[in-house]
């Protein structure tokens, strides 16, 4: 899953925020990157809860089509990507307790936690 930073560039007359901005100039490779260094985890949850907005149902059984304006669906990316830097911000904090905690262990293996 990466971000396509040409998704946003139309000639319409649209205020562009600096975060835009900021991705429209970043490389291909660099956006993938980072699309890249999300955990699997992290993917999963962002896909669920996108899901869950647009109500999604089982494709063997239903047709489904949704369909949406330009500002809705910038509004439901901004939300997906803020999840996703939340999650990882989490993430990342979990990694370090549990490393501290690991840490803690070995320099003490007397006392319990």
């Amino acid at each position: 899953m990466a971000f396509n930073p040409d998704f946003f560039s139309s000639t319409e007359d649209v205020q562009i925020n600096s975060l835009l901005k900021y991705l429209q100039h970043q490389s291909p490779e660099t956006l993938a990157m980072v699309a890249g260094s999300a955990s699997a985890e992290i993917k999963q949850i962002i896909a669920q809860n996108v899901q869950g907005l647009l109500g999604m149902l089982p494709n063997e059984h239903f047709n489904v089509q949704i369909n949406t304006d330009r500002d809705n669906l910038a509004g439901l990316l901004g939300s997906a990507m803020m999840t996703g830097y939340f999650l990882r911000q989490m993430e990342h904090r979990m990694e370090l307790e549990s490393s501290l905690i690991s840490s803690i262990s070995l320099n003490n293996p007397d006392e319990s936690t």
